[in-house]
């Protein structure tokens, strides 16, 4: 293992950002205190953002504020951007900060083109930090990643699910969402 690397903090890379050192169209995101470039987004990453949160709209209403591609601190060193964030209600709707671990009920990431990512790198970081639940939607094999007990060495429960699964959040058991209609039509 190296040990020559060299960290960047949320601090710095928000201070990075400031004097312009990305491209303003770059997409970027801190993980484990490494900048990563995300990728570009596709069609069926982009519907599958706009199905599921159209879905979640519906079913929690006001029960919850959905963020979508926003950052979420992790600690001093990750600030990924998941695809949407299910978060606590926020009288400021989070003006004055982030959602951090604390106020999120789930976080959901939309794979096309980045299962491996998601699931081995994302996955540890949002375990680490404490997420309570996390799934990761896989467009291209139709099924959904759902992560849950969330500890320093990993999620302690992962459930890979078929699109005929009926599944509801940790948080809102209510709330029945079959993992077909997160997907596209076929």
């Amino acid at each position: 293992m190296l040990t020559n690397i060299r960290l960047i903090s949320v601090k710095e890379y928000h201070q990075m950002a400031e004097t312009g050192i990305f491209h303003p169209e770059e997409r970027l995101e801190l993980i484990a205190g490494q900048i990563i470039r995300m990728s570009a987004k596709g069609t069926a990453h982009e519907s599958a953002i706009t199905r599921t949160e159209r879905l979640l709209r519906q079913r929690l209403g006001d029960k919850v504020l959905l963020r979508i591609q926003s950052p979420v601190p992790l600690d001093d060193y990750s600030e990924p951007e998941p695809d949407i964030s299910v978060v606590k209600l926020n009288p400021l709707d989070y003006e004055d900060h982030h959602p951090n671990a604390s106020e999120v009920f789930l976080l959901i990431e939309i794979a096309d083109s980045s299962l491996k990512y998601d699931r081995e790198v994302k996955a540890m970081a949002y375990s680490k930090s404490g997420i309570i639940e996390y799934w990761i939607l896989d467009v291209n094999g139709r099924k959904l990643y759902m992560y849950r007990l969330p500890s320093a060495d990993g999620y302690h429960s992962e459930s890979i699910l078929a699109e005929d699964v009926t599944i509801s959040p940790l948080a809102f058991p209510d709330c029945a969402i079959a993992i077909r209609e997160l997907l596209r039509k076929i």
